[in-house]
């Protein structure tokens, strides 16, 4: 169990330079240009150096910089033998300039290198590599005792374990805080699943039942119609009857469709485009990859498809009528259009001003998407675009309703 956690690489947040005040980062960069500026000048007015020599400062010092940079990027990808290498090109570089007599540059490269091994490397291993750069330091301080160079070993290990103890406060504060925010979200998602449980049970409790206790009286008042004597009147009263008996059953399916809405068990917006449009003798046409829509985009394409549909058979009867979806990159494009009425009737109004157009449009533009209406041709075409991902829908994915998706780009179906 000791071992296990001792070779435990700290937490990635711990690692990073999340939480990081950006006062901290700037002190540290002030003492760490102040190390290399201290290390330099006692370099080039202590040790002597001549001719190429002059420039061993300054490549030790590079080659040390970005032994440091890399240290870090490897120890948060966790890659323990390349992390361990660089530790090793680090105390490497302070026994070289410690020959060459750059005793301030060997200093800042040991203590460098033991720092950063006992703050980001699992902690059984940060010793090992640490121990050592330290003892090589402590040795070469003159004139030190061996309680001298034991007090100096100790300063230096624990002041590596104090920077890693840091570290580690500050990463498990960050992961308390994204729990308790997932805690919070998941909290709001059970809230909004139970509201919306209870609003179905009103709606099945009240509308559904109603709807059913009408298709059983219609039903019933039909066929005592039936059995009536025949005539003209008879005719009209069974027309009306039946047609009722029609519409009372179809609430009674959009009243389902909304409850399974409600408790996110939506059957494939695909299956209920081609039963609404068969009902309605129109053709069906699905293009594309499916994309998993959030569940109020998927709800925007059943409605709009609904409402355009309706539209069509009002003010284009007898006309033919085609259906189109086509899953795009990341978005959804829904098209409805109709050839005209094939019987005159009431026109179709132009400006697409009345309250099913407004309330399709408003639908769209809530989504982030867009719906054009208008004439084309004898008939009249809806087109209705909109991202398979909204931002609300990060929220609802929590709730296991819906997978969102990015946004897509505008391909125009071809015509009839």
């Amino acid at each position: 169990m000791i071992t296990g956690k001792a070779m435990r690489w700290p937490g990635r947040e711990a690692l990073s330079e999340l939480g990081v005040p950006r006062s901290q980062i700037v002190l540290d960069v002030v003492l760490l240009g102040s190390l290399a500026t201290w290390a330099l000048s006692s370099a080039y007015t202590s040790a002597g150096l001549h001719g190429w020599w002059l420039l061993f400062p300054v490549a030790a010092l590079l080659v040390g910089a970005g032994a440091v940079c890399g240290l870090r990027r490897t120890t948060r990808d966790r890659r323990l033998a390349v992390s361990m290498g660089l530790i090793v090109v680090l105390g490497g570089m302070g026994w070289a300039s410690y020959v060459v007599g750059t005793d301030v540059m060997a200093a800042v490269l040991w203590i460098s290198g033991a720092a950063l091994a006992l703050e980001r490397l699992p902690l059984l291993i940060g010793l090992l590599m640490a121990v050592p750069l330290a003892s090589s330091f402590a040795i070469q301080v003159p004139e030190a005792d061996a309680l001298g160079t034991a007090i100096t070993m100790a300063g230096i290990v624990f002041g590596g374990c104090a920077l890693r103890l840091d570290a580690q406060a500050r990463g498990a504060g960050f992961r308390l805080l994204a729990q308790e925010r997932a805690a919070r979200e998941a909290e709001a998602v059970s809230a909004a699943l139970a509201e919306r449980a209870r609003i179905a049970r009103e709606i099945h409790d009240v509308l559904a039942h109603s709807l059913s206790a009408q298709l059983v009286h219609l039903e019933a008042a039909r066929i005592q119609i039936e059995r009536g004597p025949e005539g003209a009147f008879r005719d009209e009263i069974l027309e009306r009857v039946t047609a009722a008996r029609g519409m009372a059953r179809s609430g009674l399916a959009e009243t389902r469709q909304a409850l399974s809405a409600l408790r996110g068990e939506l059957t494939p917006v695909e299956d209920y485009l081609r039963e609404i449009a068969a009902e309605g003798g129109a053709d069906t046409v699905v293009t594309g990859e499916r994309l998993a829509m959030a569940p109020e985009v998927s709800q925007a394409v059943r409605r709009v498809a609904q409402e355009a549909l309706t539209n069509a058979r009002k003010h284009a009867p007898g006309g033919r009528v085609r259906l189109l979806l086509a899953y795009e990159a990341g978005g959804v494009r829904l098209e409805i259009r109709d050839s005209g009425p094939a019987v005159h009737s009431c026109e179709l109004s132009r400006s697409g001003s009345g309250y099913g157009l407004l309330g399709m449009r408003e639908r769209a533009e809530l989504l982030g998407g867009t719906l054009e209406a208008g004439p084309e041709g004898a008939g009249f075409l809806v087109r209705l675009r909109v991202p398979a991902c909204t931002d609300d829908a990060l929220t609802e994915q929590g709730a296991r309703i819906g997978a969102p998706e990015g946004a897509g780009a505008w391909r125009v179906a071809p015509g009839w």
